[in-house]
């Protein structure tokens, strides 16, 4: 088995371990998000807490909104923005490639 092999083998037990470890150690975690914890601190200090607004979704439609329509707009947003950013990274990587493709022609040394 070449060197190679064997990072790529280790590589993906250790990524396996990541992804599976957390799911075993944390079986009955609650998971909350921190607009709910922010609003928990403010009621333990404080006493009673009002929200400042309701959101526009929630609004519109009368009612909050489930919680896999909300994971959906956030995996939307997350991947426009990686697209952006993957499009402009690709049009810096092609104009550097242009770049030095325009000056190895220019090159009066050739």
């Amino acid at each position: 088995m070449s060197k190679n092999t064997k990072t790529v083998i280790i590589l993906l037990a250790v990524a396996v371990l990541i992804a599976a470890v957390p799911l075993f150690a944390l079986r009955n975690a609650e998971f909350g998000g921190s607009d709910d914890a922010g609003s928990v601190m403010v009621e333990e200090i404080q006493g009673e807490y009002t929200p400042w607004f309701t959101p526009v979704l929630e609004t519109a439609l009368g009612g909050e909104l489930p919680g896999e329509v909300e994971s959906l707009i956030f995996c939307v947003q997350t991947g426009i923005g990686v697209g952006v950013i993957a499009f402009f990274m690709g049009r810096f990587v092609e104009r550097k490639k242009w770049m030095k493709a325009m000056e190895d022609t220019d090159d009066p040394h050739r």
